[in-house]
């Protein structure tokens, strides 16, 4: 491998490495503009998109264990700090204004998802929404038992309010 594609693929693997997930993206039909645009947005999230060249972006996936078969046509690659869904709900949402650009697949933690899962992925709460929700899940019993545990004393309380009131 000559030594500009040994450095290329040493950036690939870079950021595979540093990524929990990486999502493979067709963008084939996208002006420059548009592009940068998906870029912006994606930074937004703490994720970033990098045009790849296909073989070279197969050699890094197979070095961290991935072997990847059906790399063609004009791809691009989402890589992210943590959030997942952000990433692919940006993707989503920027597909839905261009058309472009089209999932094809991704991994998340050595699990490949075709375009469907990552679709459905992508329609996710945020990660914040979530731990909000579970939160509540989690804090919903102790607030009715603290107020069933409350109930007898209100009551209590009620009553003498209304002897007191009545004389």
């Amino acid at each position: 491998m000559r030594a500009e594609k040994k450095l290329i693929s040493e950036e690939y693997l870079n950021r595979l490495q540093s990524s929990p997930f990486f999502i493979v993206a067709e963008y084939h039909g996208l002006k420059v503009s548009q592009f940068n645009e998906l870029r912006n947005r994606l930074r937004g999230v703490n994720s970033e998109i990098h045009v790849v060249k296909n073989n070279i972006f197969r050699e890094a996936a197979k070095e961290i264990g991935i072997e990847l078969e059906d790399l063609s046509g004009q791809l691009a690659v989402v890589t992210g700090e943590t959030d997942v869904p952000a990433a692919a709900k940006v993707l989503k949402n920027f597909q839905s204004e261009f058309e472009k650009p089209n999932f094809r697949f991704g991994y998340v933690d050595s699990e490949r998802y075709e375009a469907d899962d990552l679709s459905k992925l992508a329609d996710l709460p945020p990660l914040d929404v979530l731990r909000g929700q579970l939160l509540g899940t989690l804090q919903a019993p102790a607030r009715n038992l603290a107020r069933l545990l409350n109930e007898p004393a209100s009551r209590m309380a009620r009553v003498l309010q209304a002897k007191a009131d009545q004389g």
